[in-house]
């Protein structure tokens, strides 16, 4: 990755270039900002070599859920990936494709019985109607901004079939203690959207300005009695 973005071969990095080169991650400017700070560990804007492979090494730890801190830093975690057709890294439409999908057959009737019981148009549930469930399941308003974010896979303001499944299963993995990725996984992605594959944005479903209480919200019920997911 360090000629792509030292192409003066000085050894070194500019935030301008690597900023460029960052956002290919597909990971939100917030995620990045902390990845920067913590890689440019004297705060002069310029990354050496080695601390721009500290700042590769967290985007690979953020697309795979895992915190972004230097203690992530020894963990097992595959290549970063980027949207640059250039990068031998790049994960292949093809390889992507094969990838089973996170979710399985059984959970999947549930989760459709659930988006089916939510009354949505031309196959489409609005986030007004998605809302509630997830404002159901108690969790912080900002891990159900982030599961909204990665679900809307298309960025239409609705979820489909598909992406309500997925907004299901990383509802389930935060309710187990799991935590929610900065992006999605490549095996979350449902094989209905894998060609080619979306870049995460930054839109959050519920402000947070928004002070409803769980008691004016409908009575839905569907997530009181969860049962634990096998990843």
């Amino acid at each position: 990755f360090l000629p792509q973005v030292d192409s003066a071969n000085a050894g070194r990095v500019l935030a301008s270039d690597a900023a460029v080169f960052l956002k290919k991650s597909g990971l939100t400017d917030l995620v990045l900002g902390k990845i920067w700070d913590l890689a440019d560990t004297d705060g002069k804007g310029i990354l050496n070599k080695q601390e721009f492979f500290v700042a590769l090494r967290l985007v690979a730890c953020a697309q795979n859920g895992l915190d972004v801190s230097l203690s992530s830093l020894n963990l097992p975690v595959p290549p970063p990936r980027f949207t640059d057709t250039s990068s031998p890294l790049l994960l292949s439409g093809t390889a992507s494709s094969d990838l089973p999908w996170a979710v399985k057959l059984e959970d999947k009737v549930k989760y459709d019985a659930i988006f089916d019981s939510l009354n949505p148009v031309n196959g489409l549930l609005s986030g007004d109607k998605v809302k509630p469930v997830l404002l159901n399941s108690k969790l912080p308003v900002d891990i159900l901004g982030r599961v909204w974010e990665l679900s809307d896979i298309d960025h239409d303001g609705m979820l489909d079939r598909d992406e309500f499944a997925v907004a299901m299963f990383l509802v389930y993995c935060a309710l187990e203690k799991e935590p929610v990725p900065m992006s999605l996984p490549a095996a979350l992605v449902p094989p209905s959207k894998r060609k080619p594959l979306s870049v995460p944005g930054a839109m959050p479903l519920i402000p947070s300005s928004t002070k409803e209480s769980h008691q004016s919200l409908p009575p839905v019920g569907i997530l009181a009695a969860k049962t634990p997911l096998t990843q």
